[in-house]
């Protein structure tokens, strides 16, 4: 992306003021975000290495792919064992699962294939009415909608012979791991960048609760260079003032209410559970399930499966980094056998993973 003459201005003042604000705190500041697109923004930018010494930015959980646990996947490969067609959006058909990916599942004869969305899948099932079909619904506040708005149309014009339609529901919610965040002891964060896709459907409110609890500054941040800066700038003046707030620097495409329909949909067909994260312990109200109503399209309900024990490699550090706490130059696997034509841990797999971004700007 080329800068304009105005942009560059604008962004050489940000920096400025950045490093007079950083000056007059005069301690060290810690700020996480938790969207892969801002990740992609400070890299490709080299935001990092403009910021005074004091000021750090640091990666959260904003990848929904690298956050999905593995026993999810898991149970994903043993429904494909099971002669399940397994529809996945392309991420998630190359994170390793325990012993094998969905990708080399296929590569042994396993139905497994990858569409565009949940629409897709139900086409899938509409045509091959004789096998069973499971999607594997994953993603933040941003994708569960479109979910919820599938599943009501499919309910409601539903014919009796279809009921081979499935999915494994991996949807969660973004808040309540930023609140988790902050009641553990070991973050440390003094400010958060909050993920401007997200906040478009969420909105502001879901913000305020944890700010006023934990004083901690909550910026709504944009995806260019300039609205990550301004978030920074945001942060440092409240961190100053000493009056933590829920600020809104996207205005241009987030509304302090959010998308009313979209909520909507959601509250429909989905109610908050507690469920645990790749990385995380659970999560109060970190998940989405489907509620009553909509159980019949819930594989968990209707296939009985196995307990299945997690085999995560020792070796990667995927859950540090997801936590915040470490980097992927810290993994003695980044760039080594770990890279993303072979992904060892999940965050090597997606666009919007921290440790596929780091290998894109700092290794290529």
């Amino acid at each position: 992306m080329k800068l304009n003459i105005n942009s560059k201005e604008m962004i050489n003042r940000s920096i400025e003021l950045i490093k007079k604000l950083s000056a007059k705190l005069n301690k060290d500041i810690k700020i996480m975000h938790v969207c892969g697109s801002h990740e992609h923004v400070i890299c490709k930018y080299g935001i990092r290495d403009v910021l005074p010494e004091n000021i750090t930015v640091i990666p959260g959980p904003g990848c929904p792919v690298c956050v999905t646990t593995q026993r999810e996947i898991d149970t994903a490969i043993y429904l494909a064992e099971k002669n399940y067609i397994i529809t996945t959006l392309g991420d998630m058909y190359r994170v390793p699962g325990s012993k094998k990916s969905l990708m080399e599942l296929q590569s042994e004869g396993a139905d497994v294939r990858i569409v565009y969305g949940i629409g897709e899948s139900i086409k899938i099932a509409r045509r091959e009415n004789n096998k069973k079909v499971v999607f594997i619904a994953i993603g933040f506040e941003t994708t569960s909608p479109t979910t919820a708005t599938e599943l009501i149309n499919l309910k409601s014009n539903k014919s009796n012979n279809e009921n081979n339609f499935y999915v494994l529901n991996c949807h969660r919610q973004t808040p309540p791991v930023m609140e988790f965040l902050l009641s553990d002891g070991n973050s440390n964060i003094d400010g958060f960048i909050c993920p401007g896709h997200v906040s478009t459907i969420t909105g502001l409110k879901p913000y305020y609760e944890p700010c006023e609890k934990y004083g901690v500054p909550m910026i709504v941040a944009g995806f260019e260079p300039i609205d990550v800066l301004m978030s920074i700038v945001m942060i440092l003046k409240q961190k100053i003032e000493n009056k933590p707030r829920v600020e809104n620097e996207y205005k241009r495409a987030v509304r302090d209410e959010g998308n009313i329909i979209a909520q909507k949909m959601i509250k429909e067909v989905f109610e908050p559970t507690d469920i645990p994260w790749r990385g995380f312990p659970i999560i109060k109200n970190g998940g989405l399930k489907l509620k009553e109503e909509y159980r019949e399209f819930d594989i968990r309900t209707n296939e009985d499966l196995p307990e299945i024990k997690e085999v995560i490699n020792k070796n990667c550090i995927c859950g540090d980094i997801l936590r915040g706490e470490r980097l992927p130059m810290d993994c003695k696997l980044f760039g080594k056998s770990c890279t993303p034509f072979n992904p060892i841990g999940s965050c090597m797999v997606s666009d919007e993973g921290t440790c596929r971004i780091f290998y894109k700007y700092h290794v290529l």
